[in-house]
């Protein structure tokens, strides 16, 4: 018997099958909605930096209170603070910026059971769905700074340097912040996925690990002191596309 002949005899579409096809076409409609509305209240942020960061970092861990102080200081050197608006180092992040000069921003998410709002936001705006949400942190951001974090931090750096890799995304600072805590898989990257030849050398060269707050503010600062902050032409295109 050939894999055609398995193949289930055809049927007609039921009512069921119906509704659900207009509730995928209304949950387009509410996607697309979310992109329209972040793009245009994000708009006035730039220059902005993305910290990612665990959600169940507590108050008193030094974690915390590292990200509360790199987030003042990018803060008051101008630059709006953009965090996924939970607790922990999201909430340290936006707490950072909160007390700072520069607008703290906060991409919240609506979830089953985990995240609820912090109160340390000049910018607040919700999403129902993780894709328009991720696309943000990206489009808005001229640097990524990364906390310690679990697999929603994991996730947003590779995605984040598979943007850059593949030219699909601006090549930013992307900083790691707490050397020992990345060692792990930064040796991993070196050790198994360059010398297998899954990524380049250069590849390794997108990431940097800083762990003094004035030096991450200084080294964001030297990427752009020879073009500034507004994307080229070129940058918008890609932004458009992403």
């Amino acid at each position: 018997m050939s894999a055609k002949d398995k193949l289930p005899p055809f049927r007609a579409p039921s009512i069921g099958d119906v509704h659900d096809q207009a509730r995928e076409a209304w949950r387009i409609f509410g996607i697309m909605s979310e992109f329209v509305e972040a793009s245009e209240r994000l708009k006035p942020i730039r220059p902005a930096v993305s910290i990612f960061g665990s959600a169940r970092t507590k108050p008193d861990h030094p974690y915390y209170e590292l990200t509360e102080k790199i987030a003042r200081l990018l803060s008051d050197a101008g630059f709006s603070v953009i965090s996924g608006g939970g607790p922990g180092i999201m909430e340290a992040a936006n707490k950072g910026a909160f007390y700072g000069k520069s607008p703290s921003v906060g991409l919240n998410i609506q979830l089953p059971f985990e995240q609820s709002g912090n109160p340390y936001q000049d910018v607040s705006q919700t999403f129902r769905h993780f894709f328009p949400r991720k696309v943000m942190f990206v489009r808005f951001a001229q640097a990524y700074v990364v906390m310690p974090g679990g697999f929603g931090t994991l996730d947003e750096i590779m995605e984040a340097l598979t943007l850059i890799q593949t030219g699909k995304g601006r090549k930013i600072p992307v900083i790691l912040v707490c050397k020992d805590f990345w060692a792990g898989l930064l040796d991993w990257f070196k050790t198994t996925l360059l010398s297998e030849g899954m990524i380049g050398e250069k590849d390794l060269n997108l990431i940097q690990v800083i762990d003094e707050p004035e030096k991450i503010v200084e080294a964001i600062f030297k990427h752009y002191e020879q073009r500034g902050f507004e994307p080229s032409p070129t940058e918008r295109e890609l932004m458009l596309n992403l």
